[in-house]
C-alpha cells in the first residue's frame, strides 16, 4: 500500500486566463502605431499618384486628338483649341473641376502645338510638339512644389 501525504493539494491560482496583462496591450499598441506611420503617407501619396496620372492619361489623350485634328485640317495644327479638341473627342474634359484632371491649355501654329491638362492638385503636365516633329513632356508643380518626381519641375 502506498502511503498518503497530509499535504493537500492547492488549487492552482491562475487555472484560466484572465486577458492580457499592461505590457502585452502596450506592445501590441506600439506595433500597430509604427505600421500606421509606415501605412498611412503611403497611402497619401499614391491618391497623389492616381490624381497625377488621371491628368498625364488626359494630356496623352489630346495629343492623340490634335494629331487628328491635323489630319482633317490639311496637317495643320492652327486654330486648335480646349473647345476644338474637346469637339473631336468629347471625353476631354476642358473645365476645371475638384474631382478630375482637365485641359487647361490647347494652342497651335502650323506645324507645332502645346497642350497642358492639370490636375486636381494644380500639378500641369505639358507634351509639346516642335516644328521638327520633336515631341517633349514636361511637368509644372505651382503649388506643391515638389509634385514632379520630387521637384517643382521636370520631365515625364
Amino acid at each position: 500500500m502506498i502511503p498518503q501525504s497530509n499535504t493537500t493539494h492547492r488549487p492552482n491560482i491562475r487555472t484560466q486566463n484572465d486577458g492580457f496583462s499592461l505590457p502585452e496591450l502596450l506592445v501590441v499598441m506600439l506595433i500597430i502605431g509604427v505600421l500606421a506611420a509606415i501605412a498611412i503617407p503611403a497611402f497619401l501619396s499614391t491618391t497623389t499618384k492616381a490624381n497625377d496620372a488621371q491628368a498625364k492619361e488626359l494630356v496623352r489623350n489630346a495629343q492623340t486628338t490634335a494629331e487628328t485634328f491635323a489630319l482633317e485640317h490639311g496637317g495643320s495644327y492652327a486654330n486648335l483649341s480646349p473647345k476644338e479638341l474637346a469637339a473631336v473627342e468629347p471625353t476631354i474634359v476642358i473645365a476645371a473641376g475638384k474631382h478630375q484632371a482637365w485641359l487647361s491649355e490647347a494652342t497651335g501654329h502650323t506645324s507645332e502645338y502645346s497642350l497642358t491638362a492639370t490636375a486636381t492638385d494644380e500639378d500641369e503636365y505639358t507634351i509639346t510638339r516642335a516644328a521638327n516633329g520633336s515631341v517633349s513632356r514636361t511637368c509644372h508643380s505651382p503649388k506643391l512644389k515638389t509634385g514632379c518626381s520630387g521637384a517643382e519641375n521636370s520631365s515625364w
